[in-house]
């Protein structure tokens, strides 16, 4: 498709997650750029659930692009990340992983709903009332 710059663009599958494309990006060279407008050249070391990077053989560049920096690693919190850039064989290789369907036998039971009855033959009901069998009055 083409993009509003008239460039053509790759389309993302819809399946496809952040979190599963930087795992997938592990040990692969990425670019990074902040919301400061920094930007950070490096081979990911790793992420987890937040986005938090770790980068090796980094390269640092300023907001203005006039100043670079060689770092040995570096941490990039998810959060300052406005966006990254990884090589496209990496986009074609997590389409190949497509995740599993969920089915709806396992989507079933999960959470805190309202599938517990209240009340009933147990002694642990809610509230401060007494228990089954002592609210009945002597006769």
């Amino acid at each position: 498709t083409q993009s509003t710059w008239g460039k053509k663009v790759r389309e993302l599958p819809q399946a496809m997650l952040p979190l599963s494309l930087l795992n997938c990006s592990i040990g692969h060279s990425m670019l990074v750029e902040l919301k400061n407008g920094e930007t950070y050249n490096g081979r990911l070391l790793g992420c987890d659930a937040k986005m938090n990077l770790s980068l090796t053989q980094v390269i640092c560049t300023s907001k203005d692009g006039d100043r670079f920096w060689q770092l040995p690693e570096c941490y990039i919190r998810g959060n300052n990340i406005k966006y990254l850039r990884v090589p496209p064989e990496l986009v074609d290789l997590v389409k190949d992983e497509a995740p599993p369907s969920k089915s709806k036998d396992k989507q079933r039971g999960r959470g805190r709903g309202r599938g517990r009855a209240r009340g009933g033959p147990s002694d642990r009901g809610r509230g401060r009332g007494q228990a089954q069998g002592q609210n009945q009055q002597k006769s």
